[in-house]
């Protein structure tokens, strides 16, 4: 994978790198597995917003991707071809299985047209076969992750992201997530085999403000630059300091390192070690 710049053409242009598409498929997305999505533009049932700098962004449509790959157990599924998808970072593999299903994944790396993947517990241990994770040998990198059996994967899907399984005991794994927390997940939650892929995903340099509108994302302002009825850093002559023990929202909760897990949560049971443990 590479990293394609542009000609300085425009100040915007300077600056601006993009993933080299060219390792893509030039086939059109599968309309079977293609469905709407309804933007809202960050606001709610009653038209208020409630999750701020949402709104336009170019028409895109969800493309149905296959988290649980439990429908066609042990059914070798052919790699028709390898497909970007606007609601995600990483890329999409179309594959085809036997019967003539279709289906799409999150492509790992390595994986290309042609290839064949599997799905089930006799499934080899190569990059895009899907198994339990008691049937994965410990040190083996792993994406798609579930967190409860059938349910679907929910851990690692980003681009160029994986976590790494630990050890196996008890009916639990550790495993080693992306952040550096180390988790405990049932041994009969399934995983896929490798990395994810578009790893260079983070080496893009967006280069112009306008490219962050097609993507849906409205402008954000700081509150320091703020008058104080509008934030509570705002105010001052000059730049002024917060004048608070610690930054906060527009509406006083505070934020920026700030922890909001709940000390009582449920599942603290199953993190061995923290992300920002020494």
């Amino acid at each position: 994978m590479a990293i394609k710049t542009y000609k300085p053409t425009t100040p915007g242009r300077r600056q601006m790198t993009n993933v080299d598409y060219s390792v893509l498929s030039k086939d059109a997305p599968e309309k079977s597995l293609l469905t709407h999505v309804k933007k809202h533009a960050g606001r709610n049932s009653y038209g208020r917003i409630t999750v701020r700098h949402q709104g336009g962004g170019n028409k895109v449509k969800y493309r149905i991707i296959d988290f649980k790959r439990t429908g066609k157990q042990d059914m070798p599924a052919t790699v028709t071809s390898i497909q970007y998808d606007p609601n995600r970072s990483a890329f999409i593999a179309l594959i085809t299985y036997e019967d003539g299903t279709k289906s799409y994944i999150i492509c790992p790396e390595g994986v290309s047209v042609g290839d064949v993947v599997v799905a089930g517990a006799a499934a080899d241990i190569k990059p895009g076969n899907t198994l339990p994770i008691e049937n994965i040998p410990v040190g083996t990198f792993i994406y798609n992750i579930e967190l409860h059996p059938g349910k679907g994967a929910q851990l690692v899907r980003s681009a160029g992201n994986s976590a790494q399984l630990m050890a196996k005991e008890n009916g639990y794994a550790q495993v080693r997530l992306p952040s550096g927390e180390v988790r405990l997940i049932k041994l009969n939650c399934v995983a896929t085999i490798g990395v994810v892929s578009n790893g260079d995903h983070s080496n893009v340099s967006i280069g112009k403000a306008g490219k962050k509108r097609h993507m849906g994302v409205r402008p954000t302002v700081r509150g320091s630059v703020m008058n104080p009825c509008d934030h509570p850093h705002g105010g001052g002559e000059g730049k002024s300091p917060i004048g608070r023990p610690g930054p906060v929202t527009p509406w006083g909760k505070p934020t920026l390192g700030y922890k909001t897990r709940s000390k009582k949560n449920r599942t603290n049971k199953f993190i061995v070690k923290r992300r920002n443990d020494a």
